[in-house]
C-alpha cells in the first residue's frame, strides 16, 4: 500500500501534505482574488473621491464667484445708497426752499391783493371827481372854446373813463381769490343764460347767435362761473370778423374726472405764438383805438378756472376762429 500511494502522488510527498499544499494554493488564489477586488474597490473609491474633489473645487469656485459678485453688489449698493442720501439731502433742501418760497409768495400775494384792493378803493373817490368834473366841463364848454380845448376835454373824459374801467377790472381780478363765494352745485345752463343776459346789448348790436349742447351741473362759484362765460362770450363778440355776425357754440365733454367745456367762435382767430401771452394780465394783441378793453379779461378767466382747480387753454388759427377750452373737476365724482 505504501508503494501504491507513493505511485499515485508526487514522488516523495505525502498525500496529506499534497492536499494541504493545494488548499494553501487555493486559499492564496482566493485571497489574491479578494485583494484584486479590494484593489478595484479602492480604485473606485479613489475615483469617487477625485470626482467629489472636482465637484468640491467647482463648488468652491462657484462660491468664490458668488462672493465676488456679492462684494461687487455691496460696492454698488453702497454707491447707490450714497447717491440716494445725496439726492435726499438735495430734495430736502429743495423742499425747504420751496416751502420758504411758497410762504413768501403767499405773503407777497396777500400784500399784493391788499394793495390792489386798497389802491382801487383809494383811487375811486378822486377818479370819480375827475370824471364828474371832466364830463361837466365837456357839457358846458364843448364847442365854446377852440378846437384844442375841445380835444383836451375829450382826452380828459376818455382817460378818466379808461382809468375807471381799469380800476374796476383790477378790483375784480384781486377779489377772485379772496372774495369768492363758497362752492355749491351750479347748473351750467343757468350760468350761461345769466352771462347771455348780461351781454344782451352786445348780442343784439352784433347779431350774434349763441348755441349750446346740454351742459353739466358743477360744484363751483356761480358768480365767478358766470363771469367766466361772460368774458369768453364777450371776447367772441368783440373780436368778430368784419361784416360777419358772430356764431358762438358752447359744448361740454367728460375728461379726466371732470368736465371740459369749450366756447367756439368764428371770429378773427389768434396766431399760435400768442396762446400763452393772452392769459397774462394787461397783455393786448390789438390797439386800444381799435378794440376797447384793459387786457385783463382772459387773465381773470384763467384765475377763476385755477381757483376751481382746473386749467384753461385756446386752440386757434389766424382768420379761422378760436375755441377756448377749460376743465373744471367734478367734485361730486371726486
Amino acid at each position: 500500500m505504501d508503494c501504491a500511494a507513493a505511485g499515485n502522488g508526487k514522488p516523495g510527498v505525502p498525500e496529506d501534505a499534497q492536499r494541504a499544499l493545494l488548499n494553501i494554493l487555493e486559499d492564496s488564489m482566493a485571497e489574491k482574488a479578494q485583494l484584486a477586488a479590494a484593489e478595484r474597490a479602492l480604485v473606485n473609491i479613489l475615483e469617487d473621491f477625485a470626482a467629489e474633489r472636482t465637484q468640491l473645487e467647482m463648488a468652491q469656485r462657484a462660491v468664490l464667484n458668488i462672493l465676488e459678485d456679492l462684494e461687487a453688489e455691496k460696492v454698488t449698493v453702497e454707491r447707490v445708497n450714497r447717491q440716494l442720501h445725496q439726492e435726499i439731502d438735495v430734495r430736502r433742501r429743495a423742499e425747504e426752499s420751496l416751502r420758504d418760497y411758497s410762504a413768501e409768495l403767499a405773503r407777497s400775494n396777500t400784500d399784493l391783493q391788499q394793495f390792489a384792493y386798497v389802491a382801487s378803493h383809494d383811487l375811486q373817490e378822486p377818479l370819480r371827481a375827475v370824471s364828474s368834473f371832466s364830463q361837466l366841463l365837456a357839457r358846458r364848454y364843448q364847442g365854446k372854446l377852440d378846437s384844442d380845448a375841445d380835444d383836451f376835454i375829450t382826452f380828459i373824459v376818455e382817460g378818466a373813463t379808461r382809468m375807471q374801467t381799469l380800476i374796476n377790472d383790477l378790483l375784480a381780478f384781486s377779489r377772485i381769490g379772496t372774495r369768492g363765494k363758497p362752492f355749491a352745485l351750479v347748473e351750467c345752463e343757468n350760468v350761461l343764460q345769466a352771462a347771455k343776459e348780461n351781454l344782451d346789448v352786445a348780442i343784439a348790436e352784433s347779431g350774434a347767435t349763441i348755441t349750446h349742447d346740454p351742459l353739466p351741473a358743477l360744484v363751483a362759484d356761480a358768480t365767478q362761473l358766470t363771469q367766466l362765460f361772460q368774458n369768453l362770450l364777450g371776447n367772441a363778440i368783440k373780436f368778430r370778423r368784419p361784416g360777419e355776425a358772430p356764431r358762438i357754440h358752447v359744448s361740454s365733454k367728460r375728461q379726466d374726472g371732470g368736465w371740459r367745456l369749450s366756447v367756439q367762435d368764428n371770429g378773427l382767430g389768434i396766431d399760435p405764438q400768442y396762446f400763452d401771452r393772452i392769459f397774462i394780465i394787461f397783455q393786448r394783441l390789438h390797439g386800444r383805438d381799435k378794440y376797447a378793453g384793459t387786457g385783463i379779461g382772459l387773465a381773470i378767466c384763467k384765475k377763476i378756472v385755477e381757483r376751481h382747480g382746473g386749467r384753461i387753454w385756446v386752440e386757434s388759427e389766424r382768420g379761422e376762429g378760436s375755441t377756448f377750452y377749460f376743465v373744471i373737476p367734478d367734485e361730486r365724482r371726486n
